[in-house]
């Protein structure tokens, strides 16, 4: 049996640059993942199937729909004789939660399945069924710090960034990606005026890098907070924490983070806001 993690992804910024002539919005963001996430494990076998487990899984939907089976699919629809086999994902991250879940479980059994078949990391019909299974897929497949562009099919070089200590919230409320993107407004065509991104490069430490953050944005965060109000009381509650840094919405929403200086700062927030918030998805993180 292999096993992989599939772990969290954090867009730590993400500027909408304005929607084009095929339909997408191009967007530029600063991705990150966090140091735990879902598990996923290949019995390599001649059949494909899937088996779903763990809290949060009955939120996953059904699993003829799953992103891990669509992205073996789509990967097997472009290697003659791929070996495939009997996944197991252990789900533990929230559903339709802006932290690509999904896409991340997604890109691990594209790794699990490079292994079982002896593909290069850098195959280039990894990316290609990455690319055909979702927009989030291809940056997961690294699961390493780097800059996403375009609609996810264009990716900078992987950053070596410090760690960053945060706390991830979510308060158990879905929240569906394209509404969101529809209250954005924008037309075929269309380009958004906006601040320039912040040039991000590798061995910057993180003062430096908070400086940089927050000369970004999440463009996505007031329609998001209009589709889901609840938001607007989580990102209240972490700015108001101990020794936030800065406090942000990761994706289309719902799930929020703050970045602290220290992990027993996010440690201390996270115990807090658990005990006034029982009710909501409260972890702390190692993002990288």
């Amino acid at each position: 049996m292999l096993s992989t993690r599939a772990p969290a992804k954090i867009n730590l910024t993400l500027h909408i640059l304005g929607r084009r002539a095929d339909g997408y919005h191009a967007l530029e963001s600063l991705v990150v993942f966090s140091g735990a996430g879902d598990t996923l494990s290949l019995t390599p076998g001649p059949a494909l199937s899937l088996d779903v487990t763990g809290p949060t899984a009955p939120a996953a939907g059904a699993s003829d729909d799953n992103l891990v089976l669509r992205a073996a699919r789509n990967l097997a629809g472009r290697i003659e004789g791929l070996h495939l086999g009997a996944f197991r994902l252990e789900k533990r991250l929230p559903v339709a939660a802006g932290i690509g879940g999904g896409s991340s479980d997604a890109a691990a059994a594209l790794r699990l399945l490079a292994h079982a078949n002896d593909l290069a990391a850098d195959d280039p019909r990894l990316y290609e069924a990455a690319r055909a299974t979702g927009s989030d897929v291809p940056v997961c497949l690294a699961g390493r710090a780097r800059m996403m562009r375009g609609a996810g099919e264009s990716l900078g070089p992987l950053l070596s960034l410090p760690l960053l200590p945060a706390v991830l919230i979510n308060p158990g409320v879905p929240v569906e990606t394209r509404p969101v993107f529809a209250r954005l407004g924008l037309q075929p065509g269309e380009s958004v005026s906006g601040g320039a991104h912040p040039e991000i490069l590798s061995g910057a430490d993180a003062p430096a890098l908070l400086a940089l953050l927050e000369k970004g944005r999440n463009d996505l965060e007031d329609p998001a907070c209009l589709q889901a109000p609840v938001i607007v009381d989580v990102l209240a509650v972490l700015r108001a924490a101990r020794g936030c840094r800065l406090a942000r919405m990761s994706g289309s929403g719902a799930t929020c983070f703050a970045l602290f200086t220290t992990p027993q700062t996010a440690a201390r927030a996270a115990r807090a806001i658990r005990r006034q918030h029982p009710e909501w998805w409260v972890k702390t993180a190692a993002l990288r």
